[in-house]
């Protein structure tokens, strides 16, 4: 059962240093909010714990709710008709979740492992995203980058081999360059290859001729080190040369 904490501002600069504290912050929906505007926006929010497998958000219920995820992965996934899923991809600390054109979710979320997120009210959300410009723009752009990675799994699924699909899966979840190359694997090779279009042996076979050619290693399970990020770049871009 997920716990919902109530973010009470009752003391504004004890507040505002709790949000710029939040090590996602930069690259969430809230970033660049001056210190008035991150105030009014943590006054809708409520904080939620999420256990492993708990669903964040269901396909087809009312869009209650946006999304903002803290901490932890989430696996996005839909439903056909005739019972089976297909994973849509893989939400993590920075993402913002529950955008839907209709009234309705469009996708499934549930928790890979604990999940902590900041919850918004739809319709508070969208009342004060009118009032502040930056929020706004910066909603935009979220809604612009789901468009660019949507582009990008019609080509990942269309016109790439299986060691161009996981060499860009790869880096796709990598940390900036600059930063350590640890990548976390928290979702089953199930998942992956539901979500890179291939098998389960496809997957784990490529991953291992991966680190034969030393491009990654994998000392500790569910994590592995990107060791040649710019010969794994040579081999997602492949299709595009």
């Amino acid at each position: 059962m997920s716990v919902v904490i109530p973010v009470v501002p009752r003391i504004v600069a004890g507040r505002i240093a709790h949000c710029e504290s939040c090590g996602v912050r930069a690259r969430s929906v809230c970033a660049n909010l001056p210190e008035g505007d991150l105030m009014r926006l943590a006054s809708i929010s409520t904080v939620r714990q999420c256990g492993p497998g708990e669903v964040i958000m269901m396909e087809g219920e009312p869009a209650a709710s946006y999304h903002n995820i803290t901490s932890g992965f989430v696996r996005l996934h839909k439903s056909l008709p005739d019972g089976r899923e297909q994973v849509t991809g893989f939400a993590r600390p920075g993402d913002f979740l529950g955008l839907a054109s209709e009234d309705n979710y469009g996708v499934t979320a549930t928790a890979i492992g604990p999940v902590t997120l900041c919850r918004f009210p739809r319709d508070r959300f969208r009342t004060l995203m009118h009032a502040l410009p930056t929020l706004e723009d910066r909603l935009l752009g979220v809604a612009s980058h789901e468009l660019v990675i949507a582009q990008e799994r019609m080509l990942l699924l269309g016109r790439k081999t299986a060691r161009e699909r996981v060499a860009s899966f790869l880096l796709d979840l990598a940390p900036p360059c600059g930063e350590t190359g640890v990548i976390l694997l928290p979702m089953t090779r199930t998942d992956i290859a539901d979500y890179l279009g291939l098998t389960i042996e496809t997957v784990s076979r490529t991953l291992s001729a991966f680190r034969r050619e030393k491009r990654i290693d994998m000392k500790v399970p569910n994590q592995l080190v990107l060791v040649d990020r710019n010969g794994l770049s040579r081999i997602a871009q492949a299709s595009a040369l």
